[in-house]
């Protein structure tokens, strides 16, 4: 999320504007591609290319174990989605909504990385007007990029909701506590996350507005699978208040991770973060 300069906060507070147009202000940055998909005669099979700046950590043999292709929402945008077949004996696929300024081509080394570590499979989407997705990024696309993601991911793959973990970071926990909140899945991992825009504009701010976009506050009360919330402490782009505040209002809340000294884009180079996330995933969804 981009920082708003005083003219803007102070046109914002004299004349709210739509919550479209506050969610593009405050959150949405896609930057310029870092991969393409390219579609066989069949049209059923998609190739990843991945550009330089994709920072590809790995060989051929992990490439070949993502599998790309394109769905469309019910807003009539196409978004690509990727399946990282991380572990063959995999009980868990997380369904990763990740943060702003990234892509597909960016998370997949991370992806590699995160599904062999604690075991999981991931399955990703680009948000509209991100990577290979058409259309533009708004509020509302956000939640029918997630539904169409979520569709694909059970119809494509045949995965049952009890073996989906909804993963979300910075603006992709927006997405995930909207579909948290109406379908129950295995468990929700909220990293980084945001109350509401309006919260994150002004940081006094004790209600929701009718103009306010992202209310996860008003949302993840709702959700009925186990919460696990991690965020730093030190977080400079969304206050570690925003954190505190969604676990205080988590019907089924587990241990959280509150990072000391991290901010909001090095939570994942601390030890703890990887501990964590294996003993949720391998002891406690179990007993849970």
């Amino acid at each position: 999320m981009n920082n708003l300069s005083f003219s803007e906060l102070c046109c914002l507070f004299c004349c709210p504007p739509c919550p479209g147009k506050i969610a593009s202000k405050l959150a949405f940055l896609p930057p310029d591609p870092t991969y393409t998909l390219m579609c066989d005669e069949s049209g059923s099979r998609w190739t990843l290319h991945l550009s330089g700046r994709a920072d590809w950590q790995y060989s051929s043999r992990e490439k070949d174990a993502i599998e790309c292709f394109m769905t469309r929402t019910s807003k009539g945008n196409r978004i690509a989605c990727m399946f990282v077949r991380c572990s063959p004996n995999a009980k868990y696929t997380l369904l990763f909504s990740h943060g702003n300024a990234v892509d597909l081509g960016q998370m997949s080394s991370f992806y590699i990385g995160l599904g062999s570590r604690i075991n999981c499979n991931i399955f990703s989407y680009d948000y509209s007007g991100y990577g290979a997705s058409s259309g533009k990024p708004t509020e509302k696309n956000l939640y029918a990029d997630i539904d169409a993601a979520w569709v694909a991911l059970r119809t494509r793959y045949g995965i049952r909701p009890e073996n989906v973990i909804i993963y979300g970071q910075s603006i992709g926990t927006v997405p995930s506590v909207d579909l948290a909140a109406r379908y129950e899945s295995a468990a929700v991992i909220l990293h980084s996350p945001l109350t509401s825009g309006m919260r994150v504009a002004f940081p006094d701010t004790k209600k929701t507005y009718c103009f306010d976009a992202f209310p996860n506050i008003d949302k993840i009360s709702k959700i009925t699978s186990p919460v696990l919330i991690i965020h730093g402490t030190e977080d400079e782009v969304i206050d570690f208040s925003h954190g505190l505040a969604l676990y205080e209002r988590c019907q089924r809340p587990v241990e959280p991770l509150w990072v000391e000294g991290a901010g909001h884009n090095d939570v994942e180079l601390y030890g703890q973060y990887l501990e964590r996330l294996k003993r949720f995933v391998s002891q406690e969804l179990v007993n849970l």
